[in-house]
């Protein structure tokens, strides 16, 4: 379907790198518009629904870094995994019209600062990693050898996750039933 959009945008005069182009600026855009309304959102359950479309809007730029595995793992993960046990948890748990206007500025000034001081600590840490100096260009990684990998060297660190996100589901669940009793 997409090449014969092309085909046809390309049959007008427009040209072939002007197509991918625009479009990738159009996913970044929309990517960042939707990351600034999860920022900036008053309710945290429009906030999950947001970040569900920023992190298509990732897969969708893994897409294009011909990364098409890392793009299924981020919808089937992120979106379909982690944002589906957010907002369980806001539907269960959170009282979305709570706090003040005094409450919330300190909050999101808190939060802001936290944000850049961690900004700023994980720049200095890329710039002082070298791995990213001896990388080999054009290494390729097989995908069974990929899974071989998070079967057994990184089967614990997923079993791990597995167990934190179902005792965060039980624990929503067990708050959630315990107020409205």
């Amino acid at each position: 379907m997409m090449n014969g959009l092309i085909q046809l945008l390309s049959s007008h005069g427009i040209s072939h790198d002007f197509i991918i182009k625009a479009s990738f600026y159009f996913i970044a855009a929309l990517t960042l518009v939707f990351a600034l309304l999860v920022v900036l959102s008053r309710h945290i359950f429009h906030a999950a629904v947001y970040l569900a479309v920023v992190l298509i809007g990732i897969a969708g730029v893994y897409l294009y870094l011909d990364a098409e595995f890392l793009a299924v793992v981020q919808v089937l993960i992120y979106v379909g995994a982690i944002v589906t046990l957010f907002i369980f948890t806001v539907m269960l748990t959170a009282d979305t019209d709570a706090g003040t206007f005094g409450g919330t500025l300190r909050r999101i000034s808190a939060g802001a600062l936290v944000s850049l001081a961690i900004f700023f600590i994980l720049v200095r840490v890329i710039n002082m990693v070298t791995i990213w100096k001896t990388a080999v260009a054009g290494a390729s990684v097989n995908l069974s050898q990929l899974g071989k990998s998070l079967m057994t060297q990184y089967a614990l660190p997923f079993e791990v996750i597995s167990l934190i996100s179902l005792a965060a589901m039980i624990g929503a669940i067990v708050i959630g039933k315990a107020e409205k009793r």
